[in-house]
């Protein structure tokens, strides 16, 4: 009876660890920054790890008063492709953690 206690202490014991691991994974995966672009660079979004956008730059020469619908395009662009971006980082980082867990 006591060798099963000391097994489930042992499991315990590893799951905290690993909750800590998860957690300090979590924390740098949120202080990185990920830069979108749309076609030829016009416009760049960079989001945090925690999607969270922190800046939006648009090249002056793209933006016509006269195609509004190409820098909303540009912009919807470059703010998919960084928010692939971290969502193939927290894939791969969160990954090993959540692999076979229901719901993820």
């Amino acid at each position: 009876m006591m060798r099963g206690m000391g097994n489930m202490q042992g499991m315990m014991k590893q799951v905290q660890k690993m909750q800590k691991e998860m957690v300090k994974a979590q924390e740098a995966l949120n202080e990185q920054e990920f830069i979108g672009e749309s076609t030829s660079g016009y416009v760049k979004a960079t989001f945090t790890g925690d999607r969270k956008m922190k800046e939006i730059a648009i090249a002056p020469e793209i933006v016509d008063p006269e195609d509004p619908e190409m820098l909303q395009d540009l912009v919807i662009m470059a703010v998919n492709d960084a928010l692939a971006k971290v969502e193939k980082e927290t894939e791969k980082t969160m990954g090993k953690y959540t692999k076979g867990l229901p719901g993820f």
